[in-house]
């Protein structure tokens, strides 16, 4: 593992990169202990704080765990697509919360991602996921409840769909698109949209779901995303044009 002092990326950036490409390649395999810090230290040719944060970088990003005692240090982690559907989801969240995509972007991604996992999904998904989309859509008609919980359970709605592909992959790539873009969506679409209208797509959707009807699943997911860009366009017209 090496670094370049002359390239102009912080020091213990470059060596998070580069125990992450070792981790990676397979150089560092699963539960193996890296060396010390003082040993990496030396290694790097850097001072031990710039390494302390570089580990620090590491173990944010789930890729290194660290153990106290004498037996302790830090040792590479054994990942799993569910312990990272956190950092998927911030992600997406930090990219959509500073604008660095649009809404129309964002939600040409969502359905396209989503649409991928719909005949998978009407193939593959369990009587326990198609129960809780059902629940969901029981809960969203329900006189009182509030725009967050509406939002929640539309998100919990659409991660079952998801998860009915079947597909760790698939799931882990949609967390960021439905947890993150979605509510979202939900928040710049809720003053306009029809409950409805929602509650009406998602039972469209459980019923092709339950039938095993991909083409009429991904159909109604067209629709709905239609229906969305739609409100948010009526959104900005409306913020544009007061009355």
């Amino acid at each position: 593992m090496k670094i370049d002092p002359k390239k102009p990326a912080d020091l213990s950036a470059q060596i998070a990169q580069a125990i992450r490409d070792a981790i990676i390649s397979g150089e560092l395999i699963v539960d193996e202990r890296l060396p010390s810090e003082a040993e990496l230290s030396e290694q790097f040719k850097v001072s031990r704080p710039t390494v302390r944060e570089a580990l620090k970088r590491l173990a944010a990003q789930s890729l290194i765990r660290t153990q106290r005692g004498a037996s302790g240090g830090a040792f590479v982690n054994r990942l799993s697509f569910e312990g990272a559907y956190s950092q998927q989801i911030t992600t997406s969240t930090l990219l959509l919360s500073m604008n660095a995509v649009s809404f129309d972007t964002a939600c040409e991604a969502r359905f396209a991602l989503e649409r991928a996992c719909a005949a998978l999904s009407a193939q593959r998904r369990t009587a326990d996921q198609l129960a809780t989309m059902r629940a969901e859509v029981h809960r969203q008609s329900q006189p009182g409840l509030t725009d967050e919980a509406f939002c929640a359970s539309d998100v919990a709605f659409h991660r079952a769909l998801v998860d009915g592909a079947g597909n760790p992959v698939l799931s882990y790539q949609l967390a960021g698109a439905v947890e993150a873009m979605q509510p979202l969506m939900n928040m710049i679409t809720f003053t306009a949209r029809s409950r409805e209208a929602i509650i009406a797509f998602h039972n469209q959707i459980a019923n092709a779901l339950e039938d095993r009807d991909s083409t009429k699943v991904d159909t109604t997911l067209v629709e709905l995303e239609s229906y969305t860009r739609q409100l948010a366009q009526d959104v900005a017209q409306q913020r544009r044009n007061p009355a």
